[in-house]
């Protein structure tokens, strides 16, 4: 090509790479000038990554064989590496003389810098019609390098903007979902799309501690693979999401098949390639991870990157920070709402029935006839029945505040019941009388929790009822019932007596023999209404002590 021809061919070369704004255009835009400037068979560009060696490689014209010859990629060994090594312009004219060039004749390489920093290397081989590059080559090729390191910083300033831009965009949306109130999964998995969209990652996995265990759960997934690894469990040691939750600190690879790290997806998933978990700070200490990575043979995650992921990795912390604050606020308006009924429910509603009650029982002496009597004695019988419902309920609503570990007996009933209501579809009623919490020994309390839950879970499974009603009651002995209007027992089982020694299978069998500990019985009865009634009677030691000591 005439020298004038290729100067404005080098000018329209660098004008138009000015004009690209995507970093891959402008490389591939580089090299194919490059090629068809000095006349070569094949070009490429490299880009040095980590430890000196080729992270990218984009080749122009070159198939794999001439590729495979020249030398193994990315590692930068062969020719390639001496100009990583010594970035200055490299001419030969017989790399046969040159060692571990394989079989290619002539080869020209210079080095583009991008702001003094060398970015990668510009590489020609095989001049057309067996000549050699000339010093004209070099000199035409170091000045495309020149104006393509201008074009490369151009386009990274635009793609940083540009993401920078995106980023800013993302934060607000997430900043908008928590002050919406938002559930705490759904702000979660908004942070893992965003995350990934904007660091381009295949997969991303949210990932938080358990305190009794020190290993950490998927607790949101997205992207390849979301299915598989939502719920997946990883310990503190041993993974890749583990140093990051334990010391802070981003951790990162750049091939999850060869690194120890790579716990969760070394043996089922051959795919993964570069991955990073950055840390969720929670109370200015590092609790969980936000993980991602991308498929094997893509581009490890840069610096710049890892910084944005942990910017969405404060957010996810900032989430979960305002979920606990938030859960915490509802629980302290929730018991000082109980408090307020509990108070009110004692203050009004007991004393009026109470003094309902004394007058009714006062005017039943008055009344002559018997039958009027017997009514007024009914009504002073409910309103006792119903005094004592409300106290029950009253106890109910002030033990709810009881923290589990170390809570009482008729906590940890209620814990049972309320429980219970999940596998029946509705609340069970509860009804508390008597000394519980201080009467009841410590191994009657361990045999009658496993009863109650036995029994509702035997009503929930077999009864198909609409109602049940639980009652214990503690004074000579302790009285476990239980009530449902489901379908009823069968009448040849028990034959609506005591469960005898030796009779009944599977969970009522279990309840009567906790009861033969005790010295105690079962006995299951129908109610007039129809359903069932167990009734778990044990005697209580004179003294007793919920420790045990008599």
């Amino acid at each position: 090509m005439p020298s004038h021809r290729r100067t404005c061919s080098l000018l329209d070369a660098v004008l138009s790479a000015g004009g690209e704004l995507g970093v891959d255009q402008v490389l591939r835009h580089i090299v194919e000038t490059a090629v068809v400037l000095a006349d070569a068979e094949y070009g490429a560009l490299g880009v040095i990554g980590d430890e000196q060696r080729l992270s990218r490689f984009l080749p122009v014209g070159l198939s794999e064989e001439p590729a495979a010859q020249i030398g193994p990629l990315p590692a930068g060994h062969g020719v390639l590496g001496q100009l990583i090594r010594h970035p200055r312009p490299l001419r030969l004219t017989d790399l046969k003389e040159h060692p571990g060039s394989g079989p290619v004749r002539t080869f020209l390489g210079v080095p583009v810098r991008v702001r003094e920093e060398v970015f990668g290397n510009l590489y020609l081989t095989e001049k057309r019609g067996g000549a050699r590059f000339d010093a004209d080559d070099e000199a035409m090729l170091s000045m495309l390098a020149a104006a393509a390191g201008v074009a490369i910083d151009n386009a990274r300033l635009y793609h940083e903007s540009r993401r920078r831009e995106q980023w800013l965009e993302a934060l607000g949306e997430i900043t908008r979902s928590l002050l919406s109130g938002a559930a705490t999964r759904e702000v979660l998995g908004l942070i893992a799309r965003r995350s990934g969209d904007l660091a381009v990652a295949d997969s991303v996995v949210v990932f938080l501690p358990d305190a009794s265990t020190g290993e950490l759960t998927a607790v949101v997934a997205e992207g390849v693979d979301a299915e598989r690894l939502d719920g997946t469990v990883v310990p503190g040691d041993g993974s890749l999401a583990g140093p990051a939750a334990r010391t802070g600190e981003p951790a990162v690879t750049a091939d999850l098949r060869t690194d120890p790290r790579s716990y969760a997806l070394r043996e089922r998933d051959r795919a993964a390639g570069p991955a990073v978990a950055v840390p969720l700070l929670l109370d200015a200490r590092a609790g969980g991870a936000l993980w991602l990575s991308r498929a094997a043979g893509r581009q490890h995650f840069s610096g710049s990157e890892v910084e944005l992921i942990s910017g969405f990795a404060e957010q996810a912390a900032l989430a979960l920070e305002l979920d606990r604050r938030r859960r915490a606020a509802e629980q302290v308006d929730a018991l000082r709402e109980r408090d307020r009924i509990a108070r009110d429910l004692h203050d009004l509603a007991i004393q009026r029935l109470f003094a309902t009650g004394m007058t009714l029982q006062s005017a039943g002496r008055l009344i002559e006839r018997p039958e009027a009597a017997a009514r007024v004695g009914r009504a002073v019988d409910d309103l006792d029945e119903t005094i004592k419902i409300i106290r029950s309920t009253i106890f109910g609503l002030r033990t709810a505040a009881e923290p589990r570990d170390g809570a009482g007996l008729r906590r940890r009933v209620l814990d049972v019941v309320e429980s219970a209501g999940q596998a029946l579809g509705f609340a069970p009623s509860l009804r508390m009388e008597g000394p519980v919490d201080t009467d009841v020994p410590a191994t009657t309390a361990g045999q009658l929790l496993p009863v109650l839950t036995e029994a509702l879970s035997n009503t929930a499974r077999h009864a198909h009822a609409r109602r049940v009603d639980v009652a214990l009651t503690v004074a000579d002995d302790v009285v476990l019932t239980v009530t449902d209007d489901g379908v009823g027992l069968d009448r040849g089982a028990f034959a609506g007596g005591d469960c005898p020694p030796g009779q009944g299978e599977g969970g009522l069998a279990n309840i009567r023999w906790r009861a033969g500990q005790l010295g105690g019985l079962l006995r299951l009865a129908e109610p007039p209404g129809g359903g069932t009634r167990l009734i778990w009677r044990v005697p209580l030691p004179n003294g007793a002590r919920p420790d045990g000591s008599g």
